[in-house]
């Protein structure tokens, strides 16, 4: 059975470094303050940030940020990178924020984990962070299963994702096609098949069901073509 999410984030750095009513924290200069490189985030939605700005306005950041301290005075976002840029929007000078030792492969884990906790990634961006844990830093998909909370099949199904053409991942980091849909394209293998499909689905608001049926047409038709 898969760990909880938070039973994740204690494993890699304690209950209370993960406590968002915690105390332990301190107000560094939010020009001090950086974001990582490779935040599995990457896409901030500007209505949504321009409102959080208004309300940290009003009411201030009531959720330190999490950082690790570079050295020279400067830190780096490890968890909450949206709150960062909203407190910037809000002309904050100051942010709260909870420093913690990490080196670069629990950084990357915590900001999965964190991001996966508030269900703050598109499939694109959680597929990507899957796979940098796995590239970068040598993990299995068991091993980054096991870190992140989830099973090896949620991993593997989600970096399968990433064989999509282009086009196609963009429809579903916009949500233009469902995950469910994209998995079902991923059974045509041709590129331009599984393009054509995906502009079928976003133009007929076809169903997961439905794209299922539309996918085993399109490979019987294909069969059923004479081999030149």
């Amino acid at each position: 059975m898969a760990k909880g999410l938070g039973t994740g984030l204690g494993a890699l750095f304690g209950s209370a470094a993960i406590d968002p009513m915690a105390n332990d924290f301190v107000y560094l200069p939010i020009a001090k303050v950086e974001p990582r490189q490779g935040q599995p985030r990457t896409n901030f939605d500007e209505e949504a940030l321009q409102e959080l700005a208004d309300s940290i306005r009003e009411h201030g950041v009531l959720q330190p940020l999490t950082v690790r301290d570079l050295g020279g005075g400067f830190y780096q976002i490890i968890a909450g990178e949206r709150r960062w840029r909203a407190a910037r929007l809000a002309g904050l000078k100051e942010v709260p924020a909870r420093v913690i030792e990490a080196d670069e492969l629990k950084a990357t884990e915590l900001a999965m984990v964190e991001n996966l906790q508030r269900e703050d990634l598109n499939p694109v961006e959680e597929a990507l962070g899957y796979k940098t844990l796995v590239e970068e830093y040598g993990l299995t998909q068991e091993e980054v299963a096991r870190r992140v909370g989830k099973t090896r099949p949620v991993v593997a199904n989600a970096m399968r994702l990433l064989a999509l053409p282009e086009s196609v991942l963009k429809m579903l980091e916009t949500g233009e096609i469902s995950m469910g849909a994209a998995r079902a394209l991923l059974s045509l293998e041709d590129p331009e098949a599984i393009e054509q499909a995906a502009e079928e689905i976003v133009r007929l608001g076809l169903s997961v069901r439905e794209v299922e049926r539309l996918v085993k047409k399109v490979k019987s038709e294909k069969a059923e073509r004479p081999k030149r």
